[in-house]
């Protein structure tokens, strides 16, 4: 990648630790405390990366974690160099607002910040500790991109309200709020009680879809996606204990690779990459994973076609469903039936996935996890025979509409939206859509559009949680779709991640009010009902896209950032 990080890859510490010339920068590690004495040269060094923030309820517990972590590996006999990243973001907490649009570009910051940190201070290995939305694909991509060994191990799922209530209660609450079925006395008492503990929030959101997505690929140990973060004790809720064995145990899974020299590139291949895609289709994760997984592939240089998905998915049943698809099922619920291990048993049972057991881990292989799995209990995770649908809960939609592919997640849509036309309602903003939702101008039958929200339009291509929330919690019948992105919260008819997007003139900004739109889900189109002629000549009347910011980090990430349909990544 450039000579330093390939001088890392090859010699690790020693680049730090070798001739008398190095012994100025001992002697600091010596007043760090990293080391105690200068024998203390000859061990080898890790480096824990931790996102602890207490902007963030996934993340206020990371620094215990941490602590734990450091203990562990020191008793191994590392040095521990420990650093904590910043940049996270809490889509949450900037979810409709200018905030969200730093959200998929923190992926690229946090990335660069680990390069950063590893390629000044040279190591032999390093474990990332992570837990929501872009935090966790920024570490993933880290671990392939260095190439180094590494490990990842998550902070674990929120538990569920005591009533079953989650974030998503309280987004679809402002817009049951909005149609009148709600009063503000009970919209407040829900979100007093929706989010009980820290994690990343309960349902197969974003977070946690990629933290399951994790053990699938192989970066990280069984039940870094489902074992909860916390327990409910007898006063309120206290850490699990379950969760902090998982973090001690991956501090051995992490000398078990240094020892091996078992790197992340031996472990991210095209394999290992359809059975997290496989994964995903099962349990009908976030759409974001397949934002986040080509990112992986393309960090990884493994070519991976947005087509493939379908393929995958036309192969892999969908076999359980998690809030928002199924509100009343939350990760915690997944994990007390058997976690991923049980879900990829199924598959395997199954037999006509593509599924691959034998890819290796930083722990071992997938077969060792599933084979002791257990048996689907029938309603968490069903059976083959009683899947929801007999193929995936993810699905990429092409047509004149979206040329290079749009993402719905397939699970979240009601049955009789599964082929549907409408008039099309264009917005050119999320904040102008979710005005108009609020206000009562969207009605059953409707296409609503919302447009110039990719990566380079918006910029960042935002989060939609919160107008489809609105949607769903109003109870209006209509399709969204956006070349911005959705929440894992999102469910209904909502088509995001359409690419080309209007930014690149692509087909999405040349629709106008009243426009028809044609989506049939089972056969992934999606039409702009007029000709090849009208769209070419509207699209060629287009004037040329004004950046909406010009200076700073975003005008920067603009500027250089990809197509959704390749994950939204830099180039270089």
């Amino acid at each position: 990648m450039n000579p330093g990080i390939e001088a890392v890859r090859v010699k690790g510490s020693r680049i730090l630790t070798e001739g008398v010339h190095r012994l100025p920068a001992a002697s600091l590690m010596l007043a760090s405390g990293v080391i105690r004495s200068l024998d203390d040269l000859k061990k080898p060094f890790v480096t824990i990366v931790n996102s602890y923030t207490t902007q963030i309820p996934g993340h206020t517990h990371l620094d215990e974690l941490g602590r734990i972590l450091k203990a562990e590996l020191e008793a191994l006999g590392f040095n521990v160099w420990y650093t904590n990243i910043g940049g996270a973001v809490d889509d949450g907490i900037a979810m409709g607002h200018f905030g969200m649009k730093y959200s998929l570009p923190s992926r690229e910051l946090i990335t660069d910040q680990i390069e950063t940190i590893v390629g000044a201070h040279p190591c032999d290995g390093w474990i990332g500790i992570g837990n929501c939305d872009k935090i966790v694909p920024a570490m993933l991509n880290a671990m392939v991109r260095l190439n180094i060994p590494a490990v990842y191990v998550s902070g674990g799922p929120m538990l569920a309200g005591r009533q079953g209530e989650d974030l998503i209660s309280v987004f679809e609450g402002v817009g049951k709020y909005s149609a009148g079925q709600m009063t503000e006395e009970e919209l407040r008492a829900l979100a007093e009680r929706a989010c009980p503990s820290c994690g990343s929030c309960a349902g197969m959101f974003t977070a946690n879809s990629m933290n399951c997505l994790a053990e699938a690929i192989g970066l990280a140990l069984p039940g870094n996606g489902t074992i909860p973060a916390a327990r409910w004790t007898g006063e309120g809720v206290e850490l699990n204990p379950e969760r902090l064995e998982l973090v001690r145990k991956a501090a051995h899974a992490l000398k078990r690779c240094i020892e091996k020299d078992l790197r992340p590139r031996d472990i991210v291949t095209l394999k290992s990459l359809d059975n997290a895609f496989i994964l995903d289709m099962a349990m009908g994760g976030s759409t974001n994973t397949i934002l986040h997984g080509l990112a992986l592939a393309h960090s990884a240089e493994v070519p991976y076609d947005l087509g493939r998905l379908n393929e995958l998915s036309e192969r892999t049943p969908n076999i359980c469903k998690v809030s928002p698809s199924r509100p009343d099922v939350h990760v915690e619920d997944v994990h007390r039936c058997g976690g991923i291990p049980a879900i990829l048993k199924e598959l395997a049972r199954y037999g006509r996935t593509g599924l691959d057991l034998d890819v290796p881990t930083v722990w071992g292989t997938l077969r060792e996890a599933v084979e002791s799995a257990p048996d689907p209990d029938g309603d968490v995770i069903r059976r083959v025979e009683n899947a929801y649908s007999p193929d995936g809960g993810l699905a990429i939609l092409f047509g004149n509409l979206a040329p290079k592919g749009a993402v719905v997640k397939v699970a979240g849509v009601a049955p009789e939206m599964m082929e549907y036309e409408g008039p099309a309602k264009v917005y050119e903003s999320q904040e102008e859509a979710l005005e108009a939702i609020l206000r009562g101008d969207v009605r059953d039958g409707d296409v609503v559009v919302i447009r110039y929200e990719g990566p380079k339009g918006g910029p960042g291509m935002q989060e939609m949680l919160a107008p489809t929330a609105a949607i769903a919690g109003a109870g209006i019948k209509a399709a969204l779709i956006t070349d911005g992105r959705f929440s894992g919260g999102t469910r209904g008819l909502c088509i995001g991640h359409v690419s080309p997007e209007a930014a690149a003139r692509g087909p999405i900004a040349a629709v106008r009010p009243g426009d028809r739109i044609y989506i049939n889900v089972p056969q992934r189109k999606i039409e702009l009902r007029v000709s090849d002629r009208e769209l070419e000549a509207r699209l060629e009347a287009l004037p040329p896209f004004e950046p909406k910011v010009k200076r700073g980090w975003l005008a920067r990430y603009a500027q250089f950032v990809t197509s959704a349909d390749t994950g939204a990544v830099f180039e270089i």
